[in-house]
């Protein structure tokens, strides 16, 4: 559990996944990125399925993302070309947490891809309904737009089966650029990785943190220049990341969160 002043951040998970680890690391040659990761036969790295749960003074828990969900369980396809293990899902660490899918009053997504947003929706007596049945699922507008009108670029990350349950339901709140959802938490609309990609930010008794989502998937992102291929902005990626300061990181198996350091002018991420 990691303190924000009044608030408390624990970094979720719902499994491990892979992807390949040039499209992670976008034009950042492998004989630099190859130094921070495990890479296996088909070029893949280790990714965390990561996710935020966020417990504010007024009593609310915030789920920030939400993994991959047991939808995809069966699918031996998809299992295969990610590689993906949950041996540990986010409900189990939820119950750590002494909370239900029910206890939870807010989702944030910071984009839809299914990385990110598989677990809003799970399969409930053979039909799909939103997982977390009490909870406000909070999309920007434009990340909204691009998931129900997909392209050949982003056409694979935005499974429909993820998203469009949540607006069935009525759970859906679209929003439209930064919002602030109790004193000390915001959203902000980044942009970078996808049009409508969004930051969490906590800011309490002097103390900050954010959750970058795919701006800064792990620490070996921290540098400026490491930007992934999967990036539909990379000139805003860059733009965004010379801005931040305690840093919880979405996919790093490793370590979730680091505090931002500086040396000889170059970004890194600071493990003390």
């Amino acid at each position: 559990m990691i303190k924000v002043g009044r608030f408390q951040a624990a970094p979720l998970s719902d499994g491990v996944f892979r992807l390949d680890g040039g499209a992670m690391y976008g034009t950042v040659p492998k004989t630099l990125w190859c130094k921070h990761e495990q890479v296996d036969e088909k070029n893949r790295i280790p990714l965390a399925l990561g996710c935020l749960l966020i417990k504010t003074p007024r009593g609310r828990n915030v789920l920030v993302d939400t993994g991959l969900s047991s939808k995809y369980d069966a699918n031996g396809k998809f299992t295969s070309i990610y590689a993906v293990e949950r041996k540990k899902t986010l409900r189990d660490e939820l119950r750590e947490q002494g909370l239900a899918p029910e206890d939870v009053h807010f989702v944030v997504n910071t984009h839809l891809h299914f990385d990110h947003a598989g677990g809003d929706t799970e399969v409930f007596d053979g039909k799909l309904k939103p997982q977390f049945p009490n909870a406000r699922y909070l999309i920007q507008k434009d990340e909204w737009e691009d998931a129900n009108h997909a392209h050949e670029r982003n056409r694979a990350s935005y499974l429909e089966e993820n998203f469009a349950p949540l607006q069935d339901a009525g759970v859906l709140e679209l929003v439209d650029g930064d919002f602030e959802l109790e004193p000390g938490l915001k959203v902000s609309k980044s942009g970078g990785h996808s049009r409508g990609h969004q930051v969490v930010m906590l800011e309490s008794e002097g103390e900050k943190a954010i959750y970058l989502g795919d701006l800064v998937p792990t620490r070996a992102h921290v540098p400026l220049p490491f930007i992934m291929g999967y990036d539909l902005y990379p000139v805003d990626t860059l733009e965004r990341k010379r801005q931040y300061f305690k840093l919880i990181f979405q996919h790093d198996v490793g370590r979730r969160h680091a505090k931002l350091g500086l040396q000889d002018g170059r970004y890194y991420a600071r493990l003390d």
